[in-house]
């Protein structure tokens, strides 16, 4: 995020509140940074019409048929939409996983449930599916892109809830989370699915499926767990205490290849698989994240009528969701989006609120320590903690809270393979989505409320897709709750930073709420992001990169065109000696007609409210002020690559922007508006004064944001207790 942003989100958060209305989903909720130079453009969405039954999850686009294929989970089945025109996506056909025959012999029963997909460049389509009882094995069913019949299974490990395709295209690789039932009486290990693809369009044989499991850090194993490493909850097996503990939620792989990474959500680790020996050579604790430091604060309690975002003395445990791997500078880098879980099977419930601690047979915080003061609803009493962390010793044979853990971080992190700490995004998410939607700060997804996950995970991020358009790099970054997609320049790991954000929801409409949610779902616009995949422009149907979204709440896939910001005339200039109340005028030659420039007025180096325009009449505001130009377009969807992703901020006469100064306005003399600005007495620098109806003017617009203040706390949905 640039420094501006960040300074005036932290200045405003309760002004925003005040500020900012409901938006129809034709004008989406947006912020950007200052010197964005990228944006993201709602195109089509395919709607099944289906809320809140996973009916959108996992997308995948395949670039040689055109088509998108869906993980429809409230089915069964993947949906498989034609994406050629992505402003109008339709369902072609839906394919059934049941009734397949696998390898092993054993046939996909009904009930079955597709978890995820991946397609590889051919069209060998790849489908996770988890059994109809979730503790026994899965299968990956195999299609084909093409003629969209199945080509056959094979049985990997319980419960495969996510896979992906080596870049090479010769594996395929799944995360066998090993859930426990619900009752939590059965609890089958994790584990990671290498399976060996053939070269043509066919199922693998069973043969072909090896599995990388955690058994050497059992208490019987070879390997030491880390401390950090979270193996917690009631233990079934006490021989695979570890093994059934730990449970891959995500994988990514290495762009060279040979190594794949998958995430040990519940855990707060990752684990690093060798692909040609399916063997998990290491697993690395995440650590946790300092909320208590500036920067890195959060918004803790949906009971304390404000925007709060401040550092609280929590930890957060990063618990991520999707990963990703990607190259900068010759070196692999993870992107993790941390969403954060707890665990809840049977009779033992791992979270609690702060306000409950010491209640129910819940150890209490520890009688000396400063969070005994903070345990009200408008500090942390609402927020969720793990009861699983942060316990010592009492001195009386019993334990209190130390130190409390939330869960997630509220951000996205960049990590090296070996577990270091590159860059985390800090409290950027609630402050991004406090900006461009301050009325439903932290709203929930199946309802509009305002903060109904301040107290819980915040906007929690939950899947990353990440890609290059023009030169640079961007991770794009799936909100589940509040909804949403930011993107952030990745490019340099070191100095990743904040671009856009867009959501493509309508606040006014409250699903839940409704009557009828069936008679409202489409008027809400996207709910709960869940699969997020950037299609290249070189893949793309229509030549413009593309960012597709699985939303499960709202049943929707949506695509998003991404709009990339280019100079390519000649610098502007300024024309004239311009004056108050004169015009300025900035001319950029050779103009391309192909492309739609926009001029971005500056005073002092900030931009002028409204003045998004080719010419700009100097107020009194900007007697003495200097006035800048910044020139930015966006490339049509068949613009050529060659063109730079970046704008360029252009001061008055320049041929070279960095040698040159702004134009400083002069106060306007003799008639006009210099007459006005020069009345009344001693003006100041260029005679600048306000004009006569501003102090009534000022008086309207605080009686209007009163009015506003006024009817969002009478909107705000309270969380039950």
């Amino acid at each position: 995020m640039s420094s501006t942003l960040r300074s005036v989100l932290a200045a405003s958060a309760l002004v925003l509140l005040a500020s900012t209305a409901a938006v129809a989903v034709d004008s989406p909720p947006t912020t950007s940074a200052d010197d964005a130079v990228l944006g993201l453009e709602p195109l089509g969405t395919h709607r099944t019409g289906v809320f809140d039954a996973s009916a959108a999850e996992i997308v995948t686009f395949h670039a040689g048929t055109e088509q998108t294929f869906v993980v429809n989970a409230e089915s069964g089945r993947v949906d498989v939409l034609d994406a050629a025109d992505p402003m109008d996506p339709r369902l072609e056909t839906s394919i059934s996983v049941a009734g397949v025959e696998s390898a092993d012999g054993s046939v996909v029963p009904d009930g079955a449930v597709a978890n995820s997909v991946a397609v590889r460049e051919d069209g060998l389509v790849v489908v996770a599916v988890e059994s109809d009882v979730k503790t026994d094995p899965g299968w990956l069913v195999f299609l084909d892109a093409e003629e969209l019949d199945s080509l056959g299974a094979v049985r990997v490990g319980a419960l495969p809830d996510m896979v992906t395709v080596t870049p090479d295209g010769g594996q395929a690789v799944v995360a066998n989370e090993g859930e426990p039932n619900d009752d939590f009486d059965v609890d089958p290990e994790g584990s990671v699915g290498v399976v060996g693809l053939p070269d043509e369009l066919a199922a693998p044989a069973q043969s072909a499926v090896r599995t990388a499991d955690f058994r050497a850090w059992d208490p019987d194993g070879s390997r030491t767990l880390p401390e950090d490493v979270r193996v917690f909850g009631p233990v079934l097996d006490e021989e695979r205490r570890v093994s059934t503990n730990l449970e891959p939620e995500y994988v990514a792989v290495d762009p060279a290849g040979g190594v794949a990474y998958a995430a040990l959500q519940e855990a707060n680790a990752v684990a690093v698989v060798d692909l040609d020996s399916a063997e998990v050579l290491d697993i690395w604790p995440m650590g946790f994240k300092d909320h208590s430091v500036a920067g890195q604060g959060m918004d803790s309690s949906d009971r304390d009528d404000a925007i709060a975002i401040e550092p609280r003395p929590v930890k957060g445990i990063y618990m991520p969701d999707g990963m990703e791997a990607y190259t900068a500078q010759d070196q692999t880098y993870l992107v993790t989006a941390n969403e954060g879980d707890a665990r809840e099977w049977g009779g033992y419930v791992e979270p609690a609120r702060v306000k409950d601690l010491g209640d129910d047979g819940l150890a209490p915080i520890c009688e000396d320590s400063p969070l005994a003061d903070l345990a009200g609803d408008a500090q942390l009493g609402r927020l969720n903690v793990t009861t699983a962390d942060g316990l010592t010793a009492d001195g009386d044979g019993g334990e209190c809270y130390e130190e409390l853990y939330s869960f997630g971080s509220r951000s996205f992190s960049i990590w090296t393979p070996d577990g270091d700490l590159v860059f985390d995004s800090g409290d950027d998410f609630e402050r991004i989505t406090a900006q461009a939607s301050a009325e439903f700060f932290n709203s929930n997804h199946s309802e509009s409320n305002l903060e109904g996950r301040s107290d819980d995970k915040g906007p929690e991020p939950e899947n990353v897709a990440i890609g290059q358009v023009g030169e640079r790099i961007y991770a794009f970054i799936g909100f589940e709750r509040v909804g949403g997609i930011a993107a952030y320049d990745i490019t340099d790991p070191d100095e990743a930073s904040f671009v856009t954000y867009l959501n493509n929801r309508d606040f006014s409409v409250s699903v839940e709420d409704a009557e009828d949610p069936q008679a409202v779902l489409d008027d809400a616009g996207d709910l709960g992001p869940e699969g997020v995949e950037l299609i290249p422009a070189e893949d793309s149907p229509t030549g413009q990169a593309l960012v597709a979204v699985g939303n499960e709440v709202s049943g929707t896939t949506s695509f998003f065109g991404i709009t990339a910001e280019f100079t390519r005339a000649s610098a502007p200039t300024i024309e004239g000696t311009p004056r108050v109340g004169e015009e300025l005028t900035a001319q950029v030659q050779p103009w391309s007609p192909e492309a739609d420039f926009a001029w971005q007025w500056l005073r002092d180096g900030d931009l002028i409210d409204g003045a998004i325009v080719q010419t700009y009449e100097p107020t009194r505001e900007d007697a003495g002020a200097e006035i800048s130009v910044r020139v930015t377009g966006s490339a049509p969807s068949h613009a050529d690559t060659s063109r730079t992703s970046e704008s360029q901020q252009v001061e008055a006469g320049a041929t070279d922007p960095a040698e040159q100064d702004p134009v400083t306005v002069p106060a306007a003399s003799g008639s006009g508006a210099g007459d006005d600005a020069g009345a009344g007495g001693d003006a100041g620098a260029g005679g600048l004064l306000p004009d006569a109806g501003a102090p009534a003017m000022l008086v309207l617009l605080l009686l209007g944001l009163l009015a506003v203040v006024a009817g969002a706390v009478a909107m705000t949905v309270r969380s039950n207790d």
